[in-house]
């Protein structure tokens, strides 16, 4: 049995729903609003026919207590006259119908709307000539609805006439209908032109949406460099920026994967190859698996090393890269030298050593300070001077490694610490995997930091961690510098704008600061 495909139903956009909602809003306003307009309008209608019928009355009261005009004697109950010298005195207004009745008959009237003739109804004549007590009510005729108010005039104990005004509304209810109706129309086409400047603008408004859209489909795994163009600061210009930081992240978090993978991919390689090319050509031969086991041993564990290197650096990216907590700044200095002791048979030197507390994370500065201990053992020869020291002095703190190597060639100083470099300056080169320098700088970074280098070819390198003080010395009071090579050219591998203003070389220690001899 086949069954038909069923369409998808149609569903309007962003826009069309909010101008739509909006649209069905302000037609269901204008619709209430005149259906309110009218209702208070017809109502006030209303009161004033009956503010007009009973000025009438008290007209023709006050007229009958009176005196006739022509004889000037009382009426005394002649409601001829009296109905003759009001009719002559007074208009009626528009709409407005006056009639009298004398004894039970039609006297005179005025014209109504439609030439409609009330006094000719006999079931109104007898009912108004039989009053004796004044009287308001409505009436529907084929001119429309009518007010009324009929007052009788007594003379002798008897009703001698009646005066009747009648007040048709249909003229005064048109105009109101005619006046709503255009005022609908000018409200319908109002709100019409402001939907529709309101679908022009909502598509300006929405705009960055849509390019946050475009970008998002455009963005892949291999190309995360398209940005939402922002302008404004109102909600849209503040996700769009939001968003932007988002992508920055994510592209800085792709980049790390994908050099993670190319470096342990690139310097993993080798040992690999040197491992599964030793242990195909193994032979029987004890002595060849003894050494054979021996280098196997050996890359692998360069291979551990590299791997726990790359996950630091790798790890450095987290913003839980850096714990801090309260550090002794004298403490960790001479734990840094004990620890460096046991990298190589060198002359190890504390310079200097800053006091007080600072606050850091204390295994990360021991990670990179080793490095760069380790960097200097493996450029210079035994028993040859390495000086590790600290200082605090004008808001900064320092640590450094001073060694008496080959020294760095100034055309290497930034690209010494990118990964897998090694420098080239001097008889000897680093056997290592080239990520030691690029720890320490990213622990520099971690802390808000920075590397600094002042090396000259031929005569060693000091590496120098900057890191930002937040409780400087108040009182500082700087001592000659501990180090004999502070003439040495600087090179700042975090941030070249501050070299020539905050120098590595120069370690001005404070008040606080202790020397210390050779050791």
């Amino acid at each position: 049995m086949m069954t038909a495909e069923r369409r998808p139903r149609f569903r309007p956009g962003f826009r069309g729903r909010v101008l739509g909602f909006s649209a069905v809003l302000l037609l269901t306003a204008t619709v209430v609003g005149v259906g309110i307009q009218r209702a208070v309008l017809v109502q006030r209608l209303e009161r004033q026919a009956v503010a007009d019928l009973e000025q009438e009355r008290r007209e023709i009261e006050v007229l009958a207590a009176g005196r006739n005009p022509a004889t000037g004697e009382p009426f005394a109950g002649d409601v001829r006259a009296i109905f003759d010298t009001f009719l002559q005195r007074n208009v009626p207004n528009e709409g407005e119908v006056y009639l009298t009745f004398v004894d039970g008959r039609p006297y005179t009237t005025t014209r109504a709307p439609g030439d409609v003739r009330l006094d000719q109804d006999p079931r109104l004549a007898a009912r108004w000539s039989s009053l004796t007590a004044g009287e308001r009510d409505r009436l529907e005729t084929t001119a429309g609805p009518v007010a009324y108010l009929a007052v009788p005039l007594r003379s002798q104990d008897r009703t001698a006439g009646v005066f009747v005004v009648a007040k048709f509304l249909r003229g005064e209810r048109a105009e109101i209908d005619t006046a709503l109706r255009v005022e609908a129309i000018v409200s319908g086409l109002v709100v019409l032109v402001a939907l529709g400047a309101a679908w022009l603008n909502a598509g300006r408004l929405l705009r960055p949406v849509r390019e946050l859209t475009d970008t998002a489909r455009s963005i892949s795994e291999t190309d995360l460099s398209q940005r939402i163009p922002v302008t404004g600061d109102d909600e849209i210009a503040q996700l769009a920026r939001t968003l932007n930081e988002m992508l920055d992240r994510l592209a800085a978090s792709f980049a790390a994967q994908q050099a993670f993978v190319a470096d342990a991919g690139h310097e993993l390689r080798t040992p690999i190859t040197i491992v599964r090319g030793h242990l195909e050509v193994m032979g029987d031969d004890p002595q060849d698996r003894h050494d054979t086991v021996a280098l196997v041993t050996d890359e692998l564990g360069r291979m551990a090393r590299i791997v726990d290197d790359l996950l630091l650096l790798a790890k450095a990216e987290q913003p839980d890269f850096v714990q801090v907590q309260p550090v002794e700044l004298s403490e960790l200095t001479t734990d840094l030298l004990m620890r460096a002791r046991a990298l190589g048979p060198r002359a190890w030197h504390l310079d200097a050593c800053g006091e007080g507390t600072m606050v850091a994370d204390p295994q990360r500065l021991m990670q990179a300070i080793l490095n760069l201990a380790r960097n200097a053992v493996e450029h210079t020869a035994p028993g040859a001077d390495i000086g590790i020291g600290s200082s605090r002095f004008d808001g900064r703190i320092r640590l450094w490694v001073r060694d008496t190597g080959p020294g760095v060639h100034p055309d290497e100083h930034e690209r010494i610490f990118e990964r897998f470099a090694r420098g080239g300056s001097g008889p000897r080169r680093s056997e290592g995997a080239g990520l030691g320098l690029a720890i320490a700088r990213a622990v520099a970074v971690g802390h808000r930091g920075r590397v600094e280098l002042a090396s000259r070819p031929g005569h060693g390198a000091t590496f120098t961690l900057v890191l930002p003080d937040p409780d400087p010395d108040p009182d500082p009071d700087p001592d000659p510098d501990p180090d004999p090579s502070r003439d040495h050219e600087a090179s700042d591998a975090g941030s070249r704008a501050d070299a020539d203003a905050d120098r590595a070389p120069e370690h001005p220690p404070n008040g606080r600061t202790r020397r210390w001899p050779g050791s």
